[in-house]
């Protein structure tokens, strides 16, 4: 197979190897629509570990199947498919213990471009796909479907690690795609006021759309004045961090009210010189619980999130802001994640 993905630290490129290995339970796709992701640049110029060297890249993907194994009872040659970011070994005892994204080890539920090739390749294995995999309705277009392996799961899980109740001061600290999806789940989980912290005009917009009451820009002055200034001195019931750095998570810390969580989406790439402030933890005497974790995945958490598009809950295809068609084209589009141009918020390759 063909794919582009890490060839040593620091160097991506295309590469040629050998066919993925269809076994009784799994499912080998070819990729329909394809979306570069910012952790596809950590992989690539930041992340260590040898595991990532000579590894295809890729993670968001809807795909059409083109064979399956022996015992696959859910799907056939030609569905298309979700393929979700998660795809965990459903079988591992690990499953007891509650947390499918870590059966097996930290994050090995994320095997995409980590511990297995990834989605930027023509053939794809999708693991356990009765477990894993989810069918695309006609009715739902590529662009809201490429969002939910993803940044959908990913997003919605920050309202659902802060325990966002009914009429909860919410905050997004970050209006990514990400951010952008924490919004849209923290108002269908009952935010009253929601504020988002954001400069980027088009990400405004869209988080105004998906939700957002109120928007913190840190170049109007500090975020934590004005969050507090909007709550009338009260602070957050619940904060989500979905970008921004360590001052960010402070000051996250900081606005929220004794009780409150405070949920991390972000990717510190900088750990372990990641430090947290004395103040901010003696700010913990308050009760505050901070809480991080990977997506779920897995079919049955894809077909929940296709059944708020289908319900025209959320459009998650409203994210998209660059297209690209044909397989070679993922190279243009990887590296305009890294590049990251202000009105980029994410890119999606067709292909043919």
């Amino acid at each position: 197979m063909r794919g582009f993905g890490v060839i040593e630290k620091g160097k991506v490129g295309w590469m040629e190897k050998p066919d993925p290995v269809c076994g009784p339970r799994d499912a080998i796709a070819r990729p329909v629509a394809i979306a570069p992701c910012s952790s596809d640049v950590h992989s690539a110029y930041e992340l260590e570990g040898d595991h990532l060297i000579n590894r295809i890249l890729g993670h968001e993907c809807i795909g059409e199947i083109i064979e399956v194994g022996s015992e696959v009872k859910d799907f056939k040659v030609g569905d298309r498919v979700i393929i979700p970011a998660v795809t965990p070994t459903w079988e591992h005892p690990d499953i007891q213990d509650g947390y499918h994204q870590h059966a097996g080890g930290p994050c090995y539920g994320i095997n995409f471009s980590s511990y297995e090739d990834g989605t930027f390749a023509d053939k794809i294995k999708i693991r356990s796909v009765d477990m894993n995999a989810a069918l695309l309705p006609d009715d739902i277009s590529l662009e809201a479907a490429s969002m939910i392996p993803d940044m959908m799961t990913t997003g919605f899980h920050g309202p659902e690690l802060a325990e966002v109740k009914f009429g909860d001061t919410v905050l997004v600290a970050g209006i990514g795609p990400v951010g952008l999806m924490a919004v849209a789940g923290s108002k269908l989980m009952g935010a009253g006021q929601l504020i988002a912290i954001g400069s980027r005009p088009n990400c405004v917009e869209l988080a105004k759309e998906y939700g957002a009451t109120h928007i913190v820009n840190y170049r109007d002055g500090d975020i934590a004045e004005q969050i507090m200034e909007i709550t009338n001195g009260k602070g957050v019931d619940a904060a989500i961090i979905a970008g921004g750095d360590v001052d960010t998570f402070y000051k996250c810390i900081a606005v929220t009210k004794p009780g409150g969580n405070i949920a991390n989406l972000n990717v510190f790439t900088e750990i372990p010189s990641f430090n947290i402030p004395i103040d901010a933890i003696l700010a913990l005497t308050g009760h505050k619980t901070i809480k991080g974790g990977l997506c779920p995945g897995g079919r049955k958490r894809m077909e929940r999130l296709l059944a708020l598009v289908q319900a025209n809950r959320v459009d998650p295809g409203k994210l998209i802001t660059h297209k690209f068609d044909g397989f070679e084209a993922i190279e243009e589009a990887f590296y305009l994640m890294v590049d990251k141009p202000r009105d980029l918020i994410k890119p999606l390759v067709f292909i043919d």
